[in-house]
């Protein structure tokens, strides 16, 4: 019975001398959403068709794409078009690869409504543009193009 008592009398020094010697500490982990615009698509084509220096009128195309924005964004977020490779001053140009001539156009960038909910909820972005028939009537024949930059900033 002694024996068995010093074991005890052991056992239970060992266990407090253990738990004066535990510590604790409290961890806070945290992270940040950051709120942010994307479109789902990396290009999109605006394509007015064929012009047609014998009819003369304006002519209108439209296309749409689709983007997206963090969850609950309030934030205030700007989409601007570029001028694009061939303006001049803050006039877009269409250019035409032979012959160099330039037609000039518009565009109008029209966000779908909606709330941001995240890329699983895209919204569309309508972007249209137009061509004045002053502006392509005496032009060469060829195939006119011009690249713009879609951006969204914060």
């Amino acid at each position: 019975m002694r024996k068995s008592m010093v074991v005890f009398i052991a056992l239970v020094v060992l266990a407090a001398g253990g738990a004066a010697w535990a510590d604790s500490n409290t961890l806070t982990v945290t992270a940040n959403v950051r709120g942010t615009c994307k479109f789902s698509s990396a290009t999109s084509t605006l394509d007015f068709g064929a012009l047609d220096p014998s009819s003369g009128g304006n002519v209108n195309g439209s296309t749409t794409t689709q983007f997206w924005c963090t969850k609950g964004l309030q934030t205030q977020v700007t989409l601007a078009a570029g001028l694009g490779l061939n303006s001049a001053g803050s006039t877009r140009q269409m250019k035409d690869s032979v012959s160099t001539d330039l037609i000039p156009y518009s565009l109008t960038l029209t966000p779908g409504g909606g709330t941001n909910q995240g890329p699983a909820s895209p919204r569309t972005l309508t972007i249209s543009g137009t061509v004045l028939g002053t502006d392509y009537i005496g032009k060469s024949e060829g195939n006119y193009s011009d690249t713009v930059l879609l951006t969204f900033t914060p």
